[in-house]
């Protein structure tokens, strides 16, 4: 009888024992995973729509993702041989060339195999506006697709939750460095859908008059 009592009371010490070094390990281990978080925060978000042949989309990645992107393309100077402090980071990064070549090689739209023409606007105020892109497509926008690659040769857990703003499915979808490409379907009936208006108005309205017409008629058809 005593022998499971102390079995017991060792595996009871042996579970406390690793719970400990388990908790230890997370706090020591917690600074590094700190330094290296930007990959595994919240996801870069970018907002798309469609107007004709023409698409817009607007691509947001958090502050420090902009810097990451910055230094893997050499937008800022190395700090060791000195640092232009007359401009900001931001203004560093919409200057540089080497980033809108960065950005334009991994944000594309494409229709039915071919490139749609994409333009990049000058980055100002891309800390609150973003990389703002318009791709002008052959053909009326219907079904396209739509890949935004930025980030992810950097390190694969970065993404980018994508966000229609004109109706489309599907209206949100995730891009990763698995799969950074996903093809979208704008709804090509809401721009003929005010049409439906009119032609309804128009049959209504004809309906009353010959209402009217058939009342007016009856009492002289039945004089007669």
């Amino acid at each position: 009888m005593t022998f499971p009592l102390i079995a017991r009371r060792v595996c009871v010490l042996l579970i406390a024992a690793v719970i400990v070094a388990v908790t230890v390990a997370a706090i020591v281990a917690a600074p590094a995973r700190a330094a290296a978080a930007h990959p595994f925060g919240p996801p870069s978000m970018a907002r798309i729509g469609a107007d004709g042949n023409q698409v817009t989309l607007s691509w947001l990645p958090a502050e420090d993702d902009w810097v990451a992107l910055g230094q893997s393309v050499g937008a800022f100077e190395d700090p060791a041989t000195g640092a232009d402090t007359t401009l900001t980071g931001e203004q560093k990064l919409a200057r540089s060339a080497a980033v809108r070549d960065y950005l334009l090689a991994r944000v594309a739209v494409t229709q039915a195999g071919r490139p749609c023409a994409a333009e990049l606007a000058p980055l100002e105020r891309l800390l609150a506006q973003g990389a703002r892109f318009s791709f002008e497509c052959p053909e009326p926008v219907v079904d396209v697709d739509v890949r935004i690659a930025a980030l992810a040769d950097l390190h694969e857990a970065y993404r980018t939750v994508l966000t229609a703003e004109t109706p489309a499915a599907p209206e949100q979808t995730l891009l990763t460095a698995a799969a950074d490409t996903r093809r979208l379907r704008f709804d090509a009936t809401t721009g003929g859908t005010p049409l439906l208006v009119p032609a309804v108005a128009l049959v209504a309205v004809a309906g009353v008059l010959v209402a009217f017409l058939v009342r007016r008629r009856r009492p002289a058809d039945v004089r007669a």
